[in-house]
This record gives structure tokens, C-alpha cells and sequence, in this order.
């Protein structure tokens, strides 16, 4: 099967199954068996219509004589690839685009017998006014993002800095990855990435964080199934690293699935204390655990627990608990670009949740530990506010001021939103609390 047909497969397959495009493009990758060229182009073409769908549509219509509505939506998402790869992608010859797209619309679209005629008509119209057409003016058409998460997403970080995270929302998403620590170091990774063709690149802020490329599937590498790293970014780092977790600590991390962040803290101890890492799904335990095996980490133990369930045993045993918290996730939809069309509805008992989840895993610290709220959010609702309202709640907690690399102004406030096309990062919040002794 071609790269081409497999990222169709993913297009229809989300929208019909309203699945996260991540998730259903890694399994559709390995079911065709993809070589690692196909599968980077079926990964560049899938984010890439997801990411700028709107704008898609803005040149679509200019190529249409009937109306946008009126398409069949298989027909609408090959009309996208094609369109993707005539006006935002260099190296891919133009009639490669047109030919594959009514190769497509033959095989997906028997039932629509002028559809391969109307793929072929648009597709060659679209080749012959290149940079012709009007372009979109407006955020929303421009950087496909809704008009109402536009607003939601500028209330909280401000309108001057909405455009460049706009821009970066739709940047392929990298691959980041965590050195194992406990068994080798960021050089000697490198060569042995180097060895499979995998180039790493060391993170610009972020000791023992690399970024890879021309990965193809990371789960083949024979350095990923020695454990000599884990898959995570530096913002999901950084919050661990904030917890400033001391020597032969008690860690609980209570949403911790997949688990790097648990998988961090057992690194950081260095094979002493502890990490008890949490999550409500069977099925994400023996992931965790799983991981855990694969890294060589010894001081991690895997629970099944609802983050909002009190545990008596864990009362004030904790010396840093992780509440990574369920959230909206409008800080990573470069990796999970269907976020943006998601009614934003759906999010608004999320900060109940949230609350909900600190004020009960903040029973679990002990007098003088800490506890490190984190989200992949943007918004304030989210995050400052929870935070908010959770020491209203429980006046024996404070912010401690954040201590961060140099590649960031000191801070004093314990909190920290990492905004996408800043820090080269996902978005991210990270705050610190302290229980008083």
C-alpha cells in the first residue's frame, strides 16, 4: 500500500471513528507495513491536511464551481492531500500528486462515478494557478484553528504572543527522547542511533534530551528495545526536574500512564527510594510496568488507582507527588492536531476534575514535601485558577519559586506556562507547592 493511501485510510478513519489521528496513524503505518521513507510521507501528509485544513478549504473553494458542502468527504479528504502536496510541499512531483489523487477517488469513491473526473479536473486546475489563488487573511483560515478556540487560547496568553503559537501548532511535530541515565549517556546514545541511520541532535536547553530524525517506526530500534531511552518531551522533563525530588524520596506520580514522568523520577533517584506510579486503567499499568522492565528501573511499582480515591496507607507518606492531570490538551496539538475541532465544551468540567484530583493527592505529602501540579494545557482556567483555588482550599500548601535552566528568566512565582514556539517545547504549565512543616 502507498504512504498516499495510508494517510487517506487515517483521514477517513478518524473522522469516521473520531479517533486521535496519533493513535490511528501509528497503527495504520505498522497494519501496511510501511518502510521508513513511506511511512515519514503518510506521516507528513496526515498532520499535514490535519494542521491546515481550513486553509485547505480557503484554496478549494477557489478551485471549485460548486460548493465546499456538496462534496462527498472521502472526495474532500483526497482533494486535501492532493491540494497538500501541489501548494505545501516542494519535493513531491505535481503530476505524482494528481495521478495518486484519481487513482484514490477510483478506489474509495465507486459509488461517486464523476468523482475520479472532478479529483482529476481540480487537482490540474490547482497545479496550473500555483500561487495565483487568494490567500487567507483571517487566524482562523490562515492556521485552521477555530474561531472560538482562537479566543479561548488568546484570553490566556495573550494576543501578542497567539500568532507565533498559531504558526508553531502547525510545525511537524518532532521526535524528542530522554536518555536513559541509567544505562549509558547522550554521546554514547548517539552513536549507537547513529548506527541504524538515526540522526540525534542534543536539545538546546535540556541536558540528556535528544531529537531525532528518520526515526521510521522507534519501537524496531534495537537501542529503544535495550532501553537505552524513553520517548518524552522537554516540557514533561522540566516538571519533573522542578520537583527537585531528593535523595531515597517516596515518589507518588498519580496520572502517570504512559509513564515517563515516573520513569524521570526513578532516574533522578538513581535506583534508590521509591516511585509509585498511578493510573485509573488496567491496561496502562502493565505499560508502566512494561516500560519500567524494558529502562531497567528497580525502585518502580505500578498501582492501579483512581487519582480522586483517597488511600488512607498513602496519608502524609509522600516526600513529591506528581499530579499531572487529565486536561484539555491545547499545548500539544502539533502532536495531536485533531485536537483544535474538538467542541471546547467538552473541556469545561475539566477544572473541577483538576481541583478535585490536587486536593486529594495533596493528603499524600508529607509536612515539607512537595507537590508539582502540571497540565499539557494553555489556558487559565486550567491552570493559574485550579491553582487558585486549591490554596483557598488548603492553606498549609505555598508556591515555591521554580528553579529552571539558563536558557529561562529566574522565576518567583512557582508557576511556569510554556507556550509552543517559544522554548521549543509542547505547551506546558508547571507549578510548585510546598506543604509548611
Amino acid at each position: 500500500m502507498s504512504a498516499r493511501e495510508t494517510a487517506l485510510n487515517v483521514l477517513i478513519g478518524c473522522r469516521k471513528q473520531a479517533a486521535w489521528s496519533n493513535g490511528v496513524l501509528k497503527e495504520y503505518i505498522a497494519r501496511d507495513r510501511l518502510d521508513r521513507r513511506d511511512a515519514a510521507l503518510a506521516t507528513r501528509l496526515c498532520y499535514g491536511v490535519l494542521q491546515n485544513r481550513n486553509k485547505l478549504d480557503f484554496y478549494l473553494q477557489q478551485l471549485l464551481t460548486g460548493k465546499l458542502k456538496d462534496l462527498h468527504p472521502a472526495v474532500r479528504d483526497i482533494l486535501h492531500l492532493g491540494i497538500y502536496q501541489i501548494y505545501e510541499m516542494d519535493k513531491i512531483p505535481m503530476s505524482a500528486a494528481v495521478n495518486e489523487g484519481v487513482a484514490l477517488a477510483k478506489k474509495y469513491c465507486k459509488k461517486q462515478r464523476f468523482a475520479p473526473g472532478l479529483v482529476n479536473a481540480v487537482l490540474r486546475q490547482a497545479v496550473r494557478t500555483k500561487g495565483e489563488l487568494r490567500e487567507p487573511t483571517s487566524l482562523e483560515d490562515r492556521f485552521s484553528h477555530p474561531k472560538a478556540l482562537i479566543k479561548l487560547l488568546g484570553e490566556s496568553i495573550g494576543k501578542d504572543r497567539l500568532e507565533n503559537m498559531l504558526s508553531a501548532n502547525n510545525a511537524m511535530p518532532q521526535t524528542v527522547v530522554q536518555v536513559n541515565t541509567l544505562k549509558t549517556s547522550a554521546r554514547a546514545l548517539t552513536e549507537r542511533l547513529a548506527e541504524e541511520d538515526v540522526a540525534a541532535q542534543p536539545h538546546g536547553w535540556l541536558e540528556n534530551c535528544l531529537v531525532l530524525s528518520g526515526t521510521g517506526n522507534l519501537e524496531k530500534l534495537t537501542a529503544f528495545r535495550e532501553g537505552l531511552f524513553y520517548v518524552q518531551d522537554a516540557a514533561a522533563k522540566l516538571s519533573v526536574l522542578c520537583a527537585q525530588i531528593p535523595a531515597n524520596a517516596n515518589v507518588l506520580d498519580c496520572c502517570a500512564a504512559p509513564g515517563g514522568k515516573s520513569f524521570a523520577a526513578a532516574m533522578m533517584l538513581q535506583g534508590q527510594g521509591s516511585v509509585t506510579s498511578c493510573d485509573i486503567h488496567p491496561h496502562k499499568i502493565s505499560l508502566i510496568q512494561n516500560g519500567a522492565v524494558r529502562l531497567g528501573i528497580s525502585n518502580l511499582k505500578a498501582a492501579l488507582r483512581d487519582a480522586t480515591a483517597f488511600d488512607p496507607n498513602w496519608e502524609a507518606q509522600m516526600d513529591v507527588v506528581l499530579a499531572d492531570v487529565p486536561c484539555s490538551g491545547y499545548g500539544i496539538i502539533r502532536k495531536k492536531p485533531d485536537i483544535r475541532y474538538k467542541d471546547p465544551k467538552m473541556m469545561d468540567d475539566l477544572p473541577q476534575l483538576q481541583l478535585q484530583i490536587l486536593m486529594n493527592q495533596a493528603q499524600y505529602v508529607k509536612p515539607g514535601g512537595t507537590l508539582l501540579y502540571s497540565t499539557c494545557t494553555l489556558l487559565q482556567r486550567e491552570n493559574e485558577d485550579v491553582v487558585k483555588a486549591f490554596l483557598q482550599q488548603r492553606n498549609d500548601f505555598y508556591l515555591e519559586p521554580l528553579a529552571l535552566p539558563a536558557a529561562f528568566p529566574q522565576n518567583t512565582s512557582g508557576m511556569l506556562t510554556l507556550v509552543p514556539g517559544e522554548y521549543d517545547t509542547d505547551g506546558f504549565f508547571i507549578c510548585r507547592l510546598r506543604r509548611k512543616v
